[in-house]
């Protein structure tokens, strides 16, 4: 089995012939994000599935939007998210939300959660940095969907005692 920075560095490289996947914005409104209030999901890095129409339509719906945003080496926190006017580019070159904190974490019902990789037990390869292990340690009554691109669905991804495990693993075709 790979080591983690092994799997990353795959990745990588597999990415480097998928770069037709930014072309593809259409993550389905699946029934679990339909039903939820209150969700938590990510601005996509341009290597990770996007998700804009996806926030834009969930937001049209009246959803609680919520967005993950980097405010020191370890830790994230949540903002609203309302429309464009509330994002800046912030940690990493993400596009980070600037609407009012959110901190009733019980409300929750469904985080979407970016990876490197993943693989069919619901385990997730992150970047290495931790934000999202330590974050969705808070959440543990919140439905957790990892999304990826095909391509980014392994047979094994290697597991340290920390790492949250997926409830569920949504791949998006390349187009």
């Amino acid at each position: 089995m790979m080591t983690k920075q092994e799997l990353r560095k795959y990745i990588r490289n597999q990415r480097e012939g998928n770069q037709g996947d930014r072309l593809h914005d259409s993550v389905p409104l699946i029934p679990r994000l339909a039903n939820a209030d209150t969700l938590l999901i990510y601005s996509a890095l341009p290597d990770e599935v996007p998700t804009q129409s996806l926030i834009y339509e969930l937001v049209a719906q009246g959803k609680t939007v919520l967005l993950p945003r980097v405010v020191n080496d370890t830790d994230m926190e949540l903002r609203r998210y309302t429309g464009t006017q509330d994002l800046q580019v912030g940690a990493f070159g993400i596009l980070e939300p600037t609407g009012g904190l959110f901190t009733d974490y019980e409300k929750i019902d469904v985080a979407v959660v970016p990876g490197m990789a993943f693989d069919k037990e619901g385990h997730r390869l992150g970047r290495g940095k931790g934000y999202y292990d330590r974050f969705l340690r808070l959440l543990p009554n919140t439905y957790k969907i990892g999304i990826c691109f095909s391509w980014q669905l392994v047979d094994e991804v290697p597991t340290d005692e920390h790492d949250i495990l997926m409830d569920e693993i949504m791949t998006v075709d390349v187009p």
